[in-house]
Order: C-alpha cells, then sequence, then structure tokens
C-alpha cells in the first residue's frame, strides 16, 4: 500500500478509529483525513455523496458506529438499528460508486448467533437467532458484513469485514448509561474508591465469559488487512483467550485499588453466556495481538485518570 495514498478514517474521533489513526501515522502513513459528526454527518447520503467527490479516497476505514451495552442497546432499538444501517450503507455505497481500492468494515462478535457453538467461527454466521439485548445493532452490522461480500462476489472488490471482540483501551466510553462492561467497570470501582471504598453493584451473576482485545491490537489488525490482500471476506480479531465477568470484576478492582465489596444483582441480565472468537483464519495469515489483559487494562485505567476531567455525558 502507498504510504501517500488518502486513506480515510470514519469515526477518527473514537476508540478505534483514533487507535487506528496513531498506528497509521506511526507506520508512515501521510495521508490520513478524517471528519467530525459536526463536519460530515455521516447519516446524510448527500453529504456523503458531496465528502467522497471532493475528497476521492482511495481506502476508507470504517470505524464508525453508534454504539453502547445492554442498557442503551435495550432502550434505543430503532436508533442502534437504523443509524447504523445508515451509515454503513452510505460509506459502502459511495466507495463503491467511487472506486475506492480497499474497504475495510469493523463490526462485532455480537453477530453471531446467541447460543452458537464455541469458540465461534465466521461460518456460524445466520445459522440461528441473535442475543436478544443486542440484536438490533447485530442485524445492522450483518448488513454491513453482507454488503461488502455481495461487492466481493458481484464486483471484484477488495472489501473485507473485521468483526472484534470486545473492545477497550485509550479513549474509551466511560458513560455509565452507554459503556460497555470494561469501561463501566473501571469507573465504578475508581468512584467507589473515591466514596470510601463503597459497596459496587454489577450486573448480572458475573457468569458469562467475555474476551477482551485492547484496542490498540485492533489498530494493529486493521493496518494488517490493509497491507495484505485477504482471500475471505469476514475475519474474527480476538486474543482467543476469555475469562468470567467476575475474574474480570476482580482484575479491575485490584488495578483500581478499591477494598470495597462486590454485590452481583442476579435481576439484571447476563446477555450471551459465552462470546470466545475462532481467530485461527487470522492467525493463519500473521496477525497476532500482543498486549495481554492485565496490561491492558493498565493503560486504560491511567488515560481514564489522566483524562477524568475531560469526559462528557453521551446523549442519546
Amino acid at each position: 500500500m502507498d504510504k501517500n495514498c488518502k486513506i480515510y478514517v470514519a469515526g477518527h474521533n473514537g476508540m478505534v478509529g483514533s487507535a487506528i489513526c496513531r498506528v497509521l501515522k506511526q507506520k508512515g502513513y501521510t495521508n490520513v483525513i478524517g471528519k467530525s459528526s459536526k463536519e460530515l454527518d455521516l447519516r446524510d447520503s448527500v453529504a456523503i455523496t458531496n465528502f467522497f467527490e471532493t475528497e476521492k479516497p482511495k481506502v476508507v476505514i470504517d470505524a464508525a458506529a453508534r454504539v453502547g451495552g445492554i442498557l442503551a442497546n435495550n432502550d434505543y432499538p430503532y436508533q442502534f438499528l437504523m443509524e447504523n444501517m445508515q451509515i454503513q450503507n452510505n460509506l459502502i455505497n459511495e466507495s463503491l460508486k467511487h472506486n475506492v481500492q480497499k474497504f475495510i468494515f469493523l463490526g462485532s462478535s455480537c453477530i453471531y448467533p446467541k447460543m452458537a457453538p464455541q469458540p465461534l467461527k465466521e461460518d456460524y454466521l445466520l445459522t440461528d437467532s441473535l442475543e436478544p439485548t443486542n440484536e438490533w445493532y447485530a442485524l445492522a452490522k450483518i448488513t454491513g458484513v453482507k454488503a461488502c461480500q455481495a461487492i466481493r462476489k458481484q464486483f471484484d472488490k477488495d472489501f473485507v469485514s473485521l468483526m472484534p471482540t470486545n473492545l477497550y483501551g485509550t479513549h474509551d466510553n466511560f458513560d455509565l448509561k452507554t459503556s460497555h462492561v470494561l469501561p463501566a467497570m473501571i469507573r465504578k470501582f475508581h468512584e467507589a474508591k473515591e466514596n470510601n471504598h463503597s459497596d459496587v453493584t454489577l450486573w448480572g451473576s458475573g457468569t458469562p465469559m467475555r474476551e477482551f482485545l485492547f484496542v490498540d491490537d485492533m489498530a494493529a489488525s486493521v493496518i494488517f488487512a490493509l497491507e495484505n490482500e485477504l482471500p475471505d471476506y469476514l475475519y474474527n480479531v480476538g486474543t482467543g483467550i476469555d475469562l468470567t465477568i467476575k475474574e474480570l470484576a476482580g482484575i479491575i478492582q485490584k488495578t483500581v485499588g478499591h477494598t470495597g465489596q462486590i454485590i452481583w444483582d442476579s435481576a439484571k441480565p447476563d446477555g450471551t453466556p459465552r462470546k470466545l472468537m475462532d481467530i485461527s483464519k487470522m492467525h493463519q495469515l500473521g496477525w497476532k495481538h500482543k498486549i495481554e489483559l492485565e496490561e491492558g487494562i493498565v493503560k486504560t485505567y491511567n488515560w481514564f485518570l489522566n483524562n477524568i476531567g475531560k469526559f462528557k455525558e453521551v446523549k442519546l
């Protein structure tokens, strides 16, 4: 890949997009562009058309999405379905129309059926029903995966989809209404520590198992996909290692230095019992994660502490 080619990173201010931009620049790419949501509304098809006609990017990396945890997905199903489809449909269609050299679509492990065999293989897509607590987001992402697959099949274009496991890291969302489990725990334990180590209440039973990937590793997988022509349309990205939510809570509690009690609210939903990714396809191509969970949580908590006064509550 030419280091001077114009690369548009949609969602460049988000956790994943900002990590991708950092790694691109570290790798020597000199023409990386991004637009804030105020500058460019990705839901607006006319605005996207004008942007592509003006900027003419050669590579598009779609790291833009409306995201959130169980609570946000459950309370705002229409927005999670419709806005994500609008964003990705506009980007995919304009990339096809303007003959983009490579399109990389980022999704989520929630695209796979709730009760699919573990670990999750790419072949399990659309073989059973989805987890109800995030099916709206999952359905939108599935349509994006299938659109990229259709373009590969019909037009022989280099459109590829990467499905990460649960991501976390610097620039994460720590809003308790919309954040995912790991950053939410960091904030809860930190605030409890500041409040004389008060008790922390966490959702569910703590028994579901989850896999977590540090965002810089996810960015590295995107650069790998950028610099190599991947032979298939869909690839899982993760560590291949999972742990229970209770174990995760213990690691975060220790990292933060909280000494109070943890109370599990079993009346709240657990979500999918287990979501471990089969990442053999990426491993066979030569990509593997580098940052282990404990190290990543320390990096994330340190970033949280350094930016604690800058957080803005997410408006739904």
